[in-house]
């Protein structure tokens, strides 16, 4: 009887030790923070964050390295390295094998598809077809779904940024709303999917924009980043986003201009400086803002990127580096006629090479009396014998690929069945896609540290300064936000919680 009730008394002393949840209003602060900011910088090396740290001001990227925690060797799992797959990735936890978005464009029951594409909604904002856009190809849940499911959907949740894709992938099924910029219409729009009218406050902030600049002076200029911050603060003012009573909200922006600027004047060019030098003041003036609105010690925000950039073929030239340029179209025009003229067929058995995949025309085989594989070894025989490719992979056998495993394992992530076309290639180091102005531009989309290496930095409600060297993923994102705020991990998650308190 005496062990029974020691046992009885502990068991009572540990349930009366445990944290009151959702159900005790009193502490609520606790458990969440009030709003959840996630940040994602297009095109965003993880070098930018020392490159040009003695020029950042104090409380921008200098804030989140000295009273946040960052994680110093984060990288991106799978191929390719692009801006739909990074979003849609740092937000889910998973990749293009589970979460279905395989590409900025992926094959779509035969034919090329946009990852945000659909016609069965409408544009709500502008006169133009930019708003025919949605989380339609998206199949997981986001950090987002899971706070609005956690909270039975009293939680808000908006996308905001200048491409659709980066406002549209983060926020999710559920999201109250994702905006985007309409670069026709120079105002922010949104789709059917999400509402039948802007909010007063949208339209109230689209009078703001200064549509007299040309389309190129706000995407390669600071302006680009600064209306797609003012969005988020007008988001955060119109919906009252963290300042609603014991409720948590989301908001998920992001910076595209870096990508715009890098692909056509590179890693290096003084329009990529301006545009980091620029987007740190707008960090600063963005956390000042929160601090005020939302609370200081109240938000929890994480920073990343989507994806990473090579430095440009002519600068790699230009010290010695072996570089090159690699051409999808020309290539795949080189393919269909090699295999026109080995198999005696005047079918076009390559439809598209993207993302440097090579997608086969199944019915065209069939057509002309082939089998796959003996089409499927033809083309790699014929990529081999090319000086910048290192490797060709069969996709469906990709797990038995004579590949280094770290490079076979970001394969496979990357290979979704019904999306992904059927042949990987792999390039040599500082081989890529693109010869843009003068051949300075830079382009992405591969398995090597420069499109790879991403920042990770989390900073505000909950955490701790400190830093932590060894390798995670762009997968672990989503789960340790998750695991902070406590709500469970989205529904294609295969990475960890992986920041501990000290």
């Amino acid at each position: 009887m005496k062990k029974r009730n020691q046992v009885l008394w502990a068991l009572l002393l540990t349930l009366f030790a445990l944290p009151a949840f959702a159900g005790n209003k009193g502490d609520f602060s606790e458990i969440r923070p009030k709003l959840v900011v996630g940040i994602a910088v297009d095109q965003m090396r993880w070098d930018y964050l020392y490159r040009f740290y003695d020029e950042y001001v104090d409380n921008g990227f200098k804030r989140m390295l000295r009273d946040g925690y960052s994680f110093e060797n984060c990288e991106i799992n799978y191929i390719p390295s692009v801006t739909a797959i990074g979003h849609t990735s740092l937000y889910t936890g998973s990749v293009p094998s589970i979460h279905g978005i395989a590409g900025n464009s992926f094959m779509k029951n035969g034919k090329m598809a946009y990852c945000c594409g659909d016609t069965a909604v409408q544009t709500v904002g502008s006169t133009t077809k930019a708003g025919q856009m949605s989380p339609l190809n998206l199949q997981v849940t986001t950090i987002g779904d899971e706070l609005k499911t956690a909270t039975s959907w009293k939680s808000k949740v908006i996308g905001v940024s200048f491409k659709d894709r980066a406002a549209i992938l983060p926020a999710g099924h559920s999201a109250d709303a994702a905006y985007w910029f309409d670069k026709d219409a120079k105002c922010f729009i949104t789709s059917t999917y999400y509402m039948d009218k802007l909010p007063r406050w949208v339209d109230a902030y689209n009078e703001k924009i200064n549509k007299k600049l040309d389309i190129n002076d706000i995407q390669y200029q600071p302006y680009g980043n600064q209306i797609v911050e003012e969005m988020a603060k007008a988001a955060i003012r119109g919906e009252k986003l963290g300042q609603r009573t014991n409720e948590t909200d989301m908001i998920c922006v992001s910076f595209s201009c870096p990508d715009i600027t890098g692909h056509q004047y590179g890693t290096h060019h003084e329009l990529t400086h301006k545009q980091y030098i620029g987007l740190d003041k707008q960090l600063e003036d963005f956390f000042n803002y929160l601090d005020a609105t939302v609370g200081k010690g109240q938000w929890l925000a994480f920073l990343s990127a989507d994806h990473g950039a090579a430095n440009s073929i002519k600068q790699n030239l230009d010290h010695k580096i072996p570089a090159g340029s690699f051409s999808g179209g020309k290539t795949r025009d080189a393919l269909n006629e090699m295999l026109a003229k080995k198999f005696s067929t005047s079918e076009k058995l390559i439809p598209e090479l993207f993302d440097y995949k090579v997608a086969l025309d199944r019915e065209a085989i069939q057509r002309a009396g082939l089998k796959i594989c003996e089409v499927k070894q033809a083309i790699k025989e014929c990529l081999e014998k090319d000086e910048m490719v290192m490797y060709v992979v069969d996709l469906e056998k990709a797990a038995e690929a004579p590949v280094p495993s770290y490079i076979r394992e970001k394969i496979i992530n990357g290979y979704n069945r019904e999306r992904s076309g059927d042949i990987q290639i792999i390039l040599k180091p500082q081989f890529l896609s693109g010869w843009r102005n003068m051949g300075y531009g830079t382009s992405h989309g591969l398995w090597n540290s420069y499109d790879c290496h991403i920042p990770f930095v989390l900073l505000g409600w909950g955490v701790e300064h400190g830093n932590y060297k060894h390798e995670v993923h762009i997968t672990d994102i989503a789960p340790t936000v998750c695991s902070i705020i406590h709500i469970q991990k989205p529904s294609g998650c295969i990475g960890q919680a992986v920041y501990e308190k000290n």
